[in-house]
């Protein structure tokens, strides 16, 4: 056990050499000092929101396990967020990562993915964005989720919004449209369902917007139902659990554009020296997600 304090507060480190990613040798110190010298870059996005722990106390090639109910082991100084959950027909105790020492706990337990809602803990029913997760199955891949994210980007540039692009860390894209004005989750949903049916009619053989698997083999699956209370998507600048620490980084749109000219998609796969070294020169480009505010259409406005 290794004893640090950050912030006056002291924690206690465990297991640090245990190997987490198998294929790579990635320890869980290299873990946690990835998310301290992002803790700058990730914090504002997850700060105040409900967090959804993924836990991989053996490493990524192991069982896992998600935890919702904040642990009762947690410290005294870590925050937490109470939110009905109907389902459960009880008050569930989410835990809320608002500094450093809370980030490194958390990495400690091995929840190596962060998991927010898109929604503040103070008002979980208003979503700050709505959200697009772009699933390829094979033999789509990258480069068909580059076409689809143009495709989404014009389209909302043509309503007057600005949309916001990251790789899920993973063979997908997120893509966001920061709201960040009052807005419910069954507003988002049915304007992202509808979005999502219109490429599908406008390019059905590469596109669907049905969840049914059977359907989805050499197509981009455009995942609206992520608008949803009860569901998460990982945070900008997570690590993600593959067989390489891989994170979910946000992209340019001119990334983005090459890509779909090239093809070349290894070019949107980061680990996370690489993310690090990606934000000392570009800042956090996903930053705007945060503050811009804009407001959502109506479903009846021409697109």
């Amino acid at each position: 056990m290794t004893i640090v304090s950050i912030d006056d507060k002291k924690l206690n480190l465990t297991n640090l050499e245990k190997v987490l990613y198998p294929r790579t040798g990635f320890t869980k110190r290299q873990v946690i000092n990835y998310y301290v010298q992002m803790a700058h870059f990730i914090l504002p996005h997850i700060t105040g929101k409900p967090i959804t722990l993924k836990r991989y106390p053996e490493g990524v090639d192991k069982d896992f396990f998600y935890e919702k109910q904040c642990p009762s082991h947690r410290p005294h100084w870590l925050s937490t967020a109470p939110v009905y959950s109907r389902h459960n027909e009880d008050v569930v105790n989410y835990c809320l990562i608002d500094s450093v020492a809370a980030l490194v706990w958390l990495a400690n337990l091995a929840s190596i993915e962060i998991h927010p809602n898109l929604a503040m803990a103070k008002d979980v029913t208003r979503p700050a964005s709505m959200v697009f997760d772009l699933d390829p199955t094979q033999p789509a891949d990258l480069h068909d989720c580059a076409d689809v994210a143009l495709m989404l980007r014009d389209m909302f540039e043509h309503l007057g919004l600005r949309s916001f692009i990251k790789t899920s860390g993973g063979k997908g894209m997120h893509l966001y449209v920061p709201l960040n004005t009052p807005v419910t989750y069954e507003q988002t949903k049915g304007f992202s369902n509808a979005i999502a049916n219109l490429l599908e009619r406008q390019d059905p053989k590469r596109i669907t917007a049905n969840m049914r698997k059977d359907l989805r083999p050499g197509k981009v699956f455009v995942d609206w139902s992520q608008n949803d209370q009860h569901k998460t998507t990982v945070a900008v600048y997570s690590l993600r659990a593959r067989d390489l620490p891989t994170v979910s980084t946000p992209l340019q749109w001119k990334e983005v554009e090459e890509v779909h000219r090239t093809g070349h998609i290894e070019t949107l796969f980061f680990q996370a020296p690489d993310v690090i070294k990606r934000v000392e020169k570009l800042g956090d480009i996903f930053a705007p997600v945060l503050n811009l505010k804009q407001h959502l259409p109506s479903l009846d406005k021409k697109i």
